[in-house]
């Protein structure tokens, strides 16, 4: 094939005239990406073609769209490349990595680490034991400390505060970030504080300049004050990063990390009947629709899978499940790491209070529905079969 580049004048004149009808069949619109929070986003407008009285028509069936498809390689959208070779400072973000992987609260502290390191500043990310994410640099590390140990596994708050005091030690981090929530960092950044003798910034939702805005009052009401070295912050404290690639570097420390004489013996994780727990705090969700004929069979799977059970707000209304159980705008919004939807179809409010799982598997008759369209994974069949 000749590497010579042809050019269309007519398409280069089309692709100029917004209002000619095939303007918007001339633009390489991407088909899908990957969203900030991980989801995959799908071009809906990308669909169909313009038929011969200019207006667009969408075959379902495939047959007529498959002359129309223009032939080209693809080619990947690269980010630009944010590097920091010598920072003037760090700015040290300790995010809970549940389940070895950045949560969107994660990912949230990472843009905030961003707003206050600005140009010169490199934010570091320290991440204690093994972990499964390969998206640090999309997500915006620029340095990479991992404290690995079996010192550093399970729940050990007190050897993890002498691992931060050692990179404390060696990077003097202007600000240290950590999540403050359930899932470890809100106490270790607690006891982190102590040991550095400094008071924290807890609640934080806002960071505007020299100052910070936190939550108080049972969360009634909003405290400001000065922004300190130490802060803790909810979720949606900040916009995550998606507009550029990071290096995550790996660095090490120079000192090996001081052993704690632990006083905490941990005996592993409490079985926890999954019934009880919050569907706002849940991580499995099990959820069943207007689809679902059999409920025994619905509870007695739930109940295998070990997962909290939900419902849409269909079945809500139709009295089979109670109403602290239903998903949705409406009802909850949740953000498990992995959502099941049998026989959902996928109404707009229960999309968007789904918005923030991970991962969405989607058991449906319809293949066509909206929550199939949402699922990373699905099942086109009887739920009871």
């Amino acid at each position: 094939m000749s590497d010579i580049i042809r050019r269309d004048p007519r398409a280069e004149w089309i692709a100029r005239n917004r209002l000619h009808p095939l303007h918007a069949a001339m633009q390489p619109a991407q088909a899908s990406w990957m969203g900030p929070n991980g989801v995959l986003r799908k071009n809906v407008h990308g669909i169909g073609f313009i038929g011969p009285n200019g207006v667009k028509r969408i075959d379902r069936s495939g047959a007529q769209q498959g002359g129309a498809i223009k032939r080209s390689a693809t080619v990947e959208a690269q980010l630009p490349l944010h590097q920091i070779a010598e920072p003037s400072f760090y700015i040290a973000v300790v995010p809970d990595m549940v389940g070895g992987r950045l949560s969107s609260h994660d990912r949230d502290l990472l843009g905030l680490a961003h707003g206050l390191a600005g140009n010169e500043g490199a934010v570091l990310a320290v991440i204690f034991g093994e972990h499964k994410e390969t998206a640090f640099d999309t997500a915006g590390v620029d340095r990479l400390l991992i404290l690995e140990g079996s010192a550093f596994t399970g729940y050990s708050p007190e050897q993890r505060v002498q691992g931060l005091r050692a990179v404390d030690n060696q990077f003097d981090p202007h600000h240290w970030l950590l999540p403050d929530s359930r899932n470890g960092g809100g106490e270790l950044g607690r006891r982190f504080a102590a040991s550095l003798g400094e008071r924290p910034s807890t609640r934080v939702w806002q960071v505007a300049g020299e100052r910070c805005i936190g939550r108080a009052g049972a969360g009634a009401e909003d405290l400001s004050r000065p922004v300190s070295r130490l802060i803790l912050a909810q979720a949606e404290c900040a916009e995550p990063v998606s507009e550029k690639r990071h290096e995550a570097l790996p660095v090490e420390l120079s000192t090996a990390v001081a052993r704690s004489l632990s006083r905490i013996e941990d005996l592993g994780a409490v079985a926890v009947d999954p019934a009880l727990i919050p569907m706002s705090e849940a991580e499995f969700i099990f959820s069943g629709g207007n689809g679902i004929k059999d409920w025994p069979l619905f509870h007695r799977t739930a109940v295998a899978l070990g997962a909290t059970e939900g419902a849409s707000r269909v079945a809500v209304d139709d009295g089979f499940m109670t109403r602290d159980r239903q998903v949705g705008a409406s009802g909850t919004w949740v953000t498990a790491r992995v959502y099941v939807a049998v026989g959902i179809s996928g109404a707009i409010q229960h999309l968007q209070g789904i918005g923030a799982c991970d991962k969405v598997v989607a058991i449906n008759l319809d293949p066509t529905c909206d929550m199939i369209k949402r699922a990373d994974l699905s099942v086109i069949g009887e739920s009871s079969a």
